[in-house]
């Protein structure tokens, strides 16, 4: 697999979120409120998963089950997208604490989860570390 311009935004985007996301998260918490911050870097972020999430339609793989040229990783798409509406809903109705809740888990879900299983051998970014590395 080469690393095409969906590849190469997709992968852009979603490291980007990856170091972005903990400064959103940790910006307002009780110890350091700093709003600007919190809303600055969380708009910033959701932009970012937002482009992750859409360029990965345009992403197809060559392994395991395929449907539409869509496979199972491709079940995170709606999921993002999902739990970004439900995040913004919670926001509008004053609900933080839900808020909260769905940006944490859709972190830990769409960038540190997700981003270890890109570290796997058989994908592209695990296949080109591990030979920089000298594992594979």
């Amino acid at each position: 697999m080469t690393i095409t311009p969906a590849i190469a935004i997709h992968a852009s985007a979603a490291l980007a979120a990856t170091v972005l996301g903990p400064v959103a998260l940790w910006a307002r918490r009780r110890g350091a409120q700093r709003p600007r911050l919190h809303r600055a870097a969380g708009y910033a972020w959701v932009t970012l998963m937002v482009l992750a999430a859409i360029s990965a339609l345009f992403i197809q793989g060559s392994q395991g089950p395929r449907w539409a040229g869509f496979g199972p990783i491709h079940l995170l798409i709606p999921v993002t997208l999902g739990m970004l509406f439900l995040a913004f809903r919670h926001l509008l109705r004053g609900n933080i604490a839900g808020h909260r809740q769905m940006m944490q888990r859709l972190y830990l879900g769409a960038c540190v989860i997700a981003g270890f299983f890109t570290l796997l051998p058989s994908r592209l970014l695990g296949h080109w570390l591990g030979t920089q590395l000298g594992w594979l």
